[in-house]
């Protein structure tokens, strides 16, 4: 787990805007965070750039049929407008490829000072947790708590907070196993 503090924040993000500054990773979300300050949804194209900014993977799903731009479009202008914290992010786990992490990506993008990204280095960082099988509300909730209590402790945006943690597990404790793997 990282010695939190306001230095080592600084100096972790740093070294993870050093390592993504310029890239397309970058560039997505620069490109998003300003769309979403003046389009309250997103379309079914918007969403795969999104999915693929945080996992390759679901490529497919995030592509398919069931994500057409109507239904995109409705469920993400529902999520934006919800005052509900649950329904926010759990109406957007309703799009095909939608997992915890894509739908923190989303709502970070849309609101980018209340929401960090969730990522399972985060996660390792904050509490030493090994690559979550199962993510839920409980989990999600207390995670951006947590980084939101640190991003307000410090006086730093919440962007800032998650990268440094990100970056502090990558380098300080490389590939994790998830909780299926063996010891």
């Amino acid at each position: 787990m990282m010695n939190i503090n306001k230095k080592n924040i600084l100096t972790y993000a740093d070294a993870y805007d050093n390592q993504y500054r310029g890239t397309d990773g970058e560039k997505v979300e620069i490109k998003m965070k300003c769309l979403l300050k003046k389009q309250r949804f997103l379309k079914q194209k918007e969403l795969v750039e999104i999915g693929m900014w945080k996992s390759r993977r679901p490529k497919k799903h995030y592509e398919s049929v069931e994500n057409d731009d109507m239904t995109v479009r409705e469920i993400t202008k529902f999520s934006f407008n919800a005052k509900s914290e649950k329904a926010r992010v759990k109406s957007l786990l309703a799009l095909k490829g939608a997992s915890w992490p894509v739908a923190s990506a989303i709502l970070h993008f849309a609101f980018p000072n209340m929401y960090p990204i969730m990522d399972f280095r985060v996660l390792g960082s904050l509490w030493g947790m090994k690559k979550p099988i199962h993510y839920d509300f409980i989990l999600w909730e207390r995670y951006c708590n947590k980084v939101r209590d640190y991003a307000e402790k410090y006086s730093l945006p919440i962007r800032t907070v998650e990268k440094a943690l990100w970056k502090y597990d990558e380098l300080k404790l490389g590939k994790r196993k998830t909780c299926k793997q063996k010891e």
